[in-house]
């Protein structure tokens, strides 16, 4: 359903666990920034109405995703701030291509996946992860990223027909998989 190449490694959630803290204020830092990216696609494709509706709503609920985050790491005393980041986006976008409308879709079917991988991760931690209400939160937070993945997929199923998006999606998928492999060993959500 998701449509990922390959699944995560046991190795990133014997990681994420053993720092869960900096987990979370990474989980926030995605948050924020899956907020901004639908934002700023508003601006740069303003003529595509059916889009913009979309949009609007995914960037709203990353940004509640984002201060639901903020919440839980206030309650577990853990400060937010500024982590090294992990190249995974910007290696991931790296594979689109620059002319339009090719440019647009590869940037949705991207975006799709970073979701997915969001989705699958957040439900190796509930599975993992002892601590009750932490489980509960990721537990919480699958169905919505695992929505974003279908949106995305359906705005990009607006670009092309199905079968050029599917093939297009693979293809991707097989580079995200890739991206994972290469990228260090940090506790982040896409590491």
């Amino acid at each position: 359903m998701l449509g990922l190449a390959r699944p995560t490694s046991p190795d990133w959630v014997t990681r994420a666990v053993a720092r869960l803290d900096e987990v979370l204020i990474d989980h926030a830092h995605c948050e924020k920034k899956a907020a901004s990216t639908a934002v700023s696609l508003l601006f740069r494709y303003p003529e595509r109405a059916a889009m913009l509706p979309v949009l609007s709503a995914l960037a709203r609920e990353e940004l509640a995703h984002f201060e639901l985050v903020l919440d839980l790491l206030a309650r577990r005393g853990v400060t937010y701030g500024r982590l090294t980041p992990s190249p995974y986006a910007t290696e991931l976008l790296a594979a689109i291509r620059s002319e339009e409308p090719a440019r647009l879709l590869d940037t949705l079917l991207c975006l799709s996946l970073i979701e997915a991988r969001s989705c699958e991760r957040m439900r190796l931690l509930a599975d993992a992860v002892t601590d009750h209400e932490l489980s509960a939160f990721y537990r919480g937070l699958l169905a919505s990223e695992a929505r974003h993945h279908q949106q995305y997929v359906d705005l990009a199923l607006t670009l092309a027909p199905d079968a050029q998006v599917r093939a297009r999606l693979r293809e991707l998928a097989l580079h995200e998989a890739a991206v994972l492999e290469a990228a260090p060993a940090l506790a982040r959500m896409h590491t």
